[in-house]
């Protein structure tokens, strides 16, 4: 039996000895293996960096010039629907019925032999001064007055 435990410590010593310099194996590759991956992570890292540096301008002037080219667009559609309304325009004015109606409502045009109204309506201030002074007189009378305050005035002058 004493061979047993000495055979059974020594393959137990040889396991855990193995063991032992395994682990130590796996640490020195993981070390390296460390070291390589965080050189090459340095080296992409640099790249891609690199790369966002190199291709940030003409990402930023392509994102530019598209957002210009859809405003050119928005513009030529704008245009396009003001030539169209503007061809409508010029078409009715072309037709001689609405260029009548429209001189007749404008500029208050009549036909030869027509006889045309104002009406006045009601909507102005509703707010009248108590002291209407001329107001209150009839027309002639405010112009008599108007001469001979100016007769006065000349007369008044001449004699000096």
């Amino acid at each position: 039996m004493p061979a047993d435990r000495e055979r059974f410590s020594t393959a137990t010593r040889l396991k855990a000895l193995g063991e032992h310099a395994a682990a130590r194996v796996y640490r020195v590759r993981t070390k390296r293996r460390r070291g390589r991956l965080t050189g090459r992570a340095a080296l992409l890292a640099l790249v891609v960096c690199s790369l966002v540096v190199a291709l940030a301008y003409p990402m930023r002037q392509y994102i530019s010039q598209r957002s210009d080219i859809a405003e050119q667009r928005h513009q030529a559609q704008r245009a396009r629907e003001d030539v169209k309304k503007l061809r409508e325009r010029k078409a009715r004015l072309r037709d001689p019925a609405f260029t009548e109606q429209q001189a007749r409502e404008r500029l208050h045009f009549l036909m030869p032999g027509e006889t045309g109204y104002s009406v006045v309506d009601g909507g102005g201030s509703t707010e009248r001064s108590t002291d209407q002074g001329a107001a209150g007189r009839p027309w002639y009378t405010n112009l008599w007055d108007a001469v001979d305050t100016a007769d006065a005035a000349g007369a008044g002058s001449a004699r000096r």
